[in-house]
């Protein structure tokens, strides 16, 4: 009867999890929405600075073939002043695509100084910084970004041919390791009960290594999880692998396997917090 009565619990407490996963999907959907709409007005700015290019050429063009007297010049060496002003005014447009995402700059007397914040769910966390040269071609003089975001392959990728796309690279980097680091903290923070030892993480934070308890039929049993973010630019992990221990009953294999699935979709604390709201309402059921 007993036996009967966990089975029960067990399977109530699996309809609660799938709900919450379902719940906390619909969620992290709403947000990628969110965050496709602010990468589209960027992609707008972009297209508008790239229209705004082509009509400033054509008028380079035009001013070049008619100098101070009305002489017919050389198409191909435009005035020096007015090809300055269409520096500078391309070089404002492609700084305020930046500011639509998250990065902020000023220019400098040698080239442009530029800061990216970084935010999870909302939530400011670090701020790094950037100084590039652009004379006598672009480099970069000094960084505060950390040793283990590969700043160095993304610049030789992007850097001289691509200054726009490489801030992008880099911002996306920075902002999936500060939102894995925050899961990881939260993690640390909010659930301590229901983890077993200490959380394992190298400083990228893209292996998470982990033990924590899961309850069924009034008994305690672990759950290794191993977390790999193969994806330097995400915030939700590639590879999830769930172990249990030997003794424990084949109803947790399932489990494990819907915790794996879980973790793949939502973000770490997130579905911790979906298994202890799920625990309350069958602790808390009549």
């Amino acid at each position: 009867m007993e036996e009967g009565k966990a089975d029960g619990l067990l399977a109530h407490l699996e309809m609660l999890e799938m709900r919450a996963h379902e719940a906390a999907v619909k969620k992290e959907e709403m947000q990628r929405q969110e965050e496709k709409l602010a990468r589209l007005k960027a992609r707008v700015q972009e297209l508008r600075l790239q229209r705004d290019e082509l009509r400033a050429k054509v008028d380079l063009q035009q001013k070049g073939q008619l100098g101070k007297e009305g002489v017919v010049s050389d198409p191909a060496q435009p005035n020096a002043q007015a090809v300055l002003e269409w520096k500078i005014k391309s070089l404002k447009a492609m700084l305020q695509i930046f500011y639509l995402t998250g990065i902020s700059s000023k220019l400098t007397k040698r080239g442009v100084c530029f800061s990216i914040s970084t935010a999870y769910e909302g939530t400011y966390l670090d701020s790094y910084h950037l100084d590039l040269l652009t004379q006598p071609e672009v480099r970069i003089q000094r960084h505060s970004v950390p040793i283990f975001i590969p700043l160095e392959q993304i610049a030789k990728k992007y850097l001289q041919t691509d200054i726009r796309r490489f801030m992008s690279v880099l911002s996306d980097h920075l902002n999936a390791y500060v939102g894995r680091r925050y899961q990881a903290d939260q993690l640390q923070e909010h659930f301590s009960d229901q983890i077993e030892g200490a959380l394992q993480r190298n400083s990228l934070c893209n292996l998470l290594v982990f033990n924590y308890n899961v309850s069924s039929q009034s008994k305690t049993f672990l759950f290794n999880a191993r977390l790999l973010y193969g994806d330097l630019c995400s915030i939700l992990p590639t590879e999830v692998v769930i172990s249990c221990t030997p003794d424990a009953p084949a109803s947790l294999a399932e489990m494990a396997g819907a915790h794996s699935d879980l973790f793949r979709h939502v973000a770490l604390h997130k579905a911790f917090r979906s298994f202890r709201s799920a625990k309350e309402s069958v602790s808390g059921a009549p």
